[in-house]
């Protein structure tokens, strides 16, 4: 079974408190699915149309457990938490290739 990435870049933050409470839940509710955090800070270098923004990659065993772990009641009171204006993101869930 193919491993599955949680993939975040931020576009902008307007309110770095709100970023605060978000991870603080954030990161138990993805733990607790089985995400482990492999990136998660700053870009040292960007090319192309990189912008100079947060970056968050999180491993899973599988596309299932990502699912969960965004679908779930803990997630959601992480993004409740961030509220709707505090920063524009992009996240994907993508399928490793092994």
């Amino acid at each position: 079974m193919a491993k599955a990435y949680m993939v975040v870049t931020y576009r902008s933050l307007s309110n770095p408190a709100a970023l605060d409470a978000y991870a603080k839940l954030a990161g138990p509710a993805v733990q607790a699915q089985g995400g482990r955090f492999l990136v998660r800070g700053m870009p040292a270098k960007t090319y192309e149309a990189g912008m100079k923004e947060r970056t968050v990659v999180v491993e899973f065993d599988s596309m299932e457990k990502a699912m969960a772990a965004y679908e779930g009641p803990a997630y959601r009171k992480a993004l409740d938490a961030l509220g709707k204006n505090a920063a524009v993101r992009d996240m994907r869930l993508v399928e490793g290739v092994a």
